[in-house]
């Protein structure tokens, strides 16, 4: 990653900001789930600075004149480099990040305490966890500084972060099309093996791929969901034995340095597809493209989803599958959204307004029919673009002819 894309994020928060604040964001974990086995510090704090360590605090603060960026970092510590690996160098994170004010972690409260007899608004990245739930760190941060700086006015640094994470920057957009390219590697090599064997062993086979071609992290626990299992939305067990005749749904998606691709694609154990099967996955398939056809600027994603399902209503209706063309009737068979923001998370933090140039959002209609042991989701990552959309995964195989020519063509 380059560093001139934090120094990009840092001045998206920095113009937000109001005048004499103050910005601290910690890389510690931020009880927020993000489903990544590597990189599990602060995405708020990783999106300012690109830096991979624990412990570390980013400052930023804006004058009404001129404007600061600090990074505290820990110093070299001989014990903990033979347990654990040394730290970055300060010419290290200088060049990482941009950041050319990097100062000692031991320096930080001294140097908020001056800060905050100038400056009177701190902004901090809260989560809300609820009246019953233990406060999360930043909370309980903001309550001590009041307790010692009881004039300091305590705002909700998230909210900048959602602006800013909605639309995603030109090197943030290569970056997650190399994640969906190694996606694209694991899900050729799932296919490469498909046939009749336990969940977990097809699942192996995207998971070898993807490290071997450097991946980073995962996206989110990997959902390998067989025959009725596939019904279950966030179904990941993965224990259960995948039979000839049966469909498989796969969710997955690889990471690389936080950036998380987004995938469903669902494919026949045996090869093929039965005409009942082929029937209801091309409902699916011509669902994702219209939703596709429809993204662009201006319009929201539960605008997005209205449109699927209007158009489910007419094509389960003219399949015999609901007698009547109703929400209820649709609610059977389509029970979750069809487009959620991508990004540092798998989930991104974002602003849930009319979608804007740069966002990316998934596209990912489903259908699910218990009682004939079918679920069928096909997701796709999706940029949206001055006038309309682009397909970021559109190497990955959807077609249903095209998918049982691969597998007869590849199958090991």
């Amino acid at each position: 990653m380059k560093s001139e894309l934090f120094c990009f994020n840092r001045k998206k928060l920095l113009d937000q900001m109001e005048e004499n604040s103050i910005l601290v964001v910690f890389s510690r974990e931020n009880n927020i789930e993000t489903h990544n086995v590597r990189f599990d510090i602060n995405r708020n704090y990783f999106y300012l600075c690109g830096v991979v360590e624990y412990n570390n605090i980013v400052m930023l603060v804006k004058g009404k004149e001129k404007t600061n960026e600090i990074i505290f970092i820990n110093p070299y510590d001989e014990y903990k480099a033979k347990w654990v690996g040394a730290p970055l160098s300060k010419e290290e994170v200088n060049k990482i990040s941009g950041i050319k004010d990097i100062r000692y972690i031991q320096s930080f409260n001294e140097c908020l305490a001056n800060t905050l007899q100038v400056y009177n608004k701190l902004y901090l990245d809260i989560v809300d966890n609820g009246e019953n739930e233990p406060l999360s760190y930043e909370a309980f941060f903001a309550n001590k500084i009041v307790e010692r700086f009881p004039f300091t006015q305590i705002k909700n640094g998230r909210i900048l972060f959602q602006h800013a994470r909605t639309t995603k920057h030109e090197l943030e957009i290569e970056e997650f099309k190399k994640a969906v390219e190694i996606t694209n590697k694991g899900i050729k090599n799932i296919l490469s093996h498909i046939g009749e064997m336990y969940e977990y062993e097809l699942e192996s086979y995207f998971d070898q791929a993807i490290k071997a071609n450097g991946a980073t992290g995962y996206s989110f626990p990997t959902i390998a969901a067989s025959g009725a299992n596939s019904c279950c939305l966030h179904y990941s067990n993965n224990d259960s034995f995948a039979k000839n005749g049966d469909l498989i749904l796969f969710d997955l998606g690889a990471s690389l340095n936080c950036y998380s691709s987004d995938i469903s694609r669902t494919f026949p154990i045996s090869g093929k597809f039965s005409e009942r099967q082929k029937q209801i996955y091309n409902i699916v398939l011509n669902g994702q493209k219209l939703v596709f056809n429809n993204a662009k600027p201006g319009i929201t994603t539960k605008e997005l989803n209205q449109i699927l399902r209007n158009y489910f209503k007419e094509e389960l209706y003219n399949i015999g599958l609901i007698k009547e063309k109703t929400e209820e009737e649709v609610s059977k068979y389509y029970y979750h959204g069809v487009s959620h923001h991508i990004g540092i998370d798998c989930h991104d933090l974002c602003d849930y307004t009319p979608l804007k140039p740069g966002s990316i959002i998934s596209n990912e209609p489903g259908l699910y029919i218990k009682e004939e042991n079918i679920g069928i989701r096909i997701e796709d990552d999706v940029l949206i673009t001055l006038d309309g959309a682009e397909w970021l995964s559109p190497q990955i195989i959807k077609e249903a002819d095209d998918i049982e020519r691969f597998i007869k063509e590849n199958r090991k």
